[in-house]
């Protein structure tokens, strides 16, 4: 048995001290915390978002009593887009241009309203539309009936193609990479977690993913700063869907983002069982075409 010498504390007493000590600052801790959100002065209610996240998927965001909001219907402007889109998906697997022109011809009065980026992309689109619709009305309009056809024709081996600036399968790549931006852009703003990236981060790594790669240096810049004025995530919802509550909006988008990526899987197919996804790879938007041969 050991001695305690005078001045000592036995070991065995600090073991024993040490957790009561804890123990009482955290009843003074509590007690202090008690007496202050009693006295009315601040409010001891946890911050943070709110208890509604909607959850990260790539599936539908309806629940059990969901309403189709009026922008979805015959008069909204994104049913109308839907309904033209879904109509380009023939049942032989192709795409029929008619109505996949008419479907971004919704698409570019969908986002035009919404802000100085989404004009940026919608005029670069919407001069792409009006080359293919040339062509789709044009003399050679038998061959322009579908993505399968305007390809076939315009293949070196079956036909002398047009000068590469009227390329439709070059034009009809470029609109389909900006598809795949809207497609993502739509989908993250209906996703997008409460308390997570705001909306212009989102479609901001959306446009990184999807046309910053095919971008001069100078416009990627430009897109960048555009993106600073990107509306916020509630903005976007009531001026994509009008009148809706927010979580109907956001499935309202997750809908139509769903839409466009099955018309983006299609043509991707189509494009790369002919090997055209680099068709357009060569050269920046905003520089001179080149003539090229297919492979």
């Amino acid at each position: 048995m050991g001695v305690t010498l005078p001045g000592q504390i036995p070991r065995r007493w600090l073991h024993s001290a040490i957790p009561l000590a804890v123990f009482a600052l955290l009843l003074v801790y509590l007690w202090a915390r008690n007496l202050r959100c009693g006295s009315g002065t601040q409010s001891c209610i946890a911050e943070g978002p709110p208890p509604f996240q909607v959850q990260q998927q790539s599936g539908p965001l309806e629940g059990p009593e969901w309403e189709e909001p009026q922008c979805l219907g015959p008069q909204g402007m994104l049913g109308h887009m839907m309904r033209s889109f879904r109509a380009s998906l023939n049942t032989e697997g192709d795409v029929e241009l008619s109505q996949y022109l008419a479907g971004w011809r919704e698409l570019v009065r969908f986002l035009t309203p919404l802000g100085s980026i989404f004009a940026f992309a919608t005029s670069e689109a919407s001069a792409k539309v009006t080359a293919l619709e040339a062509l789709v009305h044009g003399p050679q309009a038998a061959h322009y009936t579908s993505l399968g056809t305007m390809v076939a024709w315009e293949r070196p081996e079956i036909a002398p193609p047009p000068s590469a600036k009227a390329s439709g399968s070059v034009t009809m790549l470029l609109l389909h990479r900006a598809l795949r931006w809207s497609q993502l852009c739509l989908h993250r703003v209906a996703t997008g977690m409460l308390g997570g990236p705001d909306a212009g981060v989102q479609c901001s790594d959306a446009y990184g993913t999807a046309l910053a790669p095919h971008h001069t240096w100078l416009v990627r810049q430009a897109v960048h700063l555009a993106f600073l004025a990107f509306p916020s995530r509630g903005r976007l919802l009531q001026l994509m869907c009008p009148g809706a509550r927010e979580t109907e909006a956001r499935a309202a988008l997750a809908r139509a983002a769903g839409t466009l990526e099955d018309v983006y899987n299609r043509t991707q197919g189509l494009l790369a069982e002919r090997g055209l996804l680099e068709l357009a790879g060569g050269r920046k938007e905003g520089s001179t075409p080149r003539r090229r041969r297919y492979s």
